[in-house]
């Protein structure tokens, strides 16, 4: 019944996202435990504090916030579990915690501007998905920007939920959520948070070892160069900076013939990461576009897929 209730979260959000209303009204809860991270760390992360007490602190808010994600999902899983198609209001419970639609959104914002060459308004679209200084770059900046967090976040906004969800139920996928959040709020090796944020760092790693190679074969399935996705994916990932990410931004260049990483600048620090697919060209507007459409056949992939073994079961 898992792959019903990841199928029912997953059409949710593609046929509907989060909508504006409903964010007005109640929030979403990703929010809500954004909110909770925050008060934790103003609460608890003092800089005065040794690094080992910041480090066993850290450990304590990943603790509250998993929880606080999680025994409110097993509670709603267990009440609904043998009502009568329970598992459609199950899903829709689980339905927040899929971003495909919002990610979709954030990535046409930055490719309409682009194809009339509105570069100002592509760069303030793409300022909404990286956190690198987008003021300074060019087309291909922008478009390699834009392309490397669609694919990115094709692993830890789509099929990561739905891979814990599938494993672990409602609790598995709020608590993947908070894992998520915590690591993009603390999980940064800035002064304030490489010991406070460190064991939020080292999980959100872990939780998503296999998610992101998963997300890396669906873009290849997908790609129509599935021989070039793959080959570029299996010689080039291990060279990003993180352990996960290059897994799909790697098989994304294969399949487009681009190159995607290489330095950038975060905050006037040019950080020189290595290139992934470097002997290849640069991205353009054309080139996102392409991205956009393997992004939408790899959520094609895995709701045929959902759908398949919700079947079988």
């Amino acid at each position: 019944m898992s792959a019903s209730i990841m199928l029912v979260a997953l059409l949710a959000d593609i046929v509907t996202g989060w909508p504006r209303g409903l964010f007005a009204a109640i929030g979403h809860p990703v929010t809500w435990l954004g909110h909770l991270v925050g008060v934790l760390d103003a609460r608890l992360n003092s800089p005065a504090s040794p690094p080992v007490t910041r480090r066993v602190l850290g450990i304590v808010t990943l603790m509250v916030v998993t929880a606080a994600a999680a025994a409110p999902a097993a509670l709603v899983q267990w009440a609904l579990q043998d009502v009568q198609l329970g598992w459609i209001c199950i899903g829709l419970f689980a339905w927040p915690l899929v971003a495909a639609r919002s990610l979709n959104e954030h990535v046409t914002a930055v490719l309409a501007p682009l194809q009339r060459s509105d570069l100002g308004s592509a760069r303030n679209g793409g300022a909404m998905i990286v956190g690198r200084d987008v003021t300074r770059l060019d087309e291909a900046g922008v478009a390699r920007a834009a392309i490397e967090s669609l694919s990115e976040n094709a692993s830890d906004g789509i099929v990561a939920p739905i891979f814990w969800g599938m494993l672990l139920g409602l609790p598995g996928i709020a608590a993947y959520k908070a894992v998520n959040t915590l690591d993009s709020m603390i999980g940064h090796k800035s002064d304030r948070h490489a010991d406070f944020g460190w064991a939020s760092a080292r999980l959100d790693d872990l939780v998503n070892l296999v998610p992101a190679r998963l997300t890396g074969l669906l873009i290849a399935i997908v790609s129509g160069v599935p021989g070039r996705a793959l080959a570029t994916m299996t010689r080039d990932a291990t060279r990003h900076r993180s352990p996960n990410a290059g897994y799909p931004e790697a098989a994304m260049a294969g399949a487009l013939g681009v190159r995607l990483s290489g330095p950038r600048i975060y905050h006037d620090r040019i950080a020189d990461e290595p290139w992934l697919n470097g002997a290849a060209r640069d991205p353009d507007a054309g080139t996102l576009a392409r991205a956009l459409g393997i992004y939408q056949r790899t959520l094609l992939l895995l709701a045929v897929l959902l759908a398949g073994l919700a079947w079988l079961a």
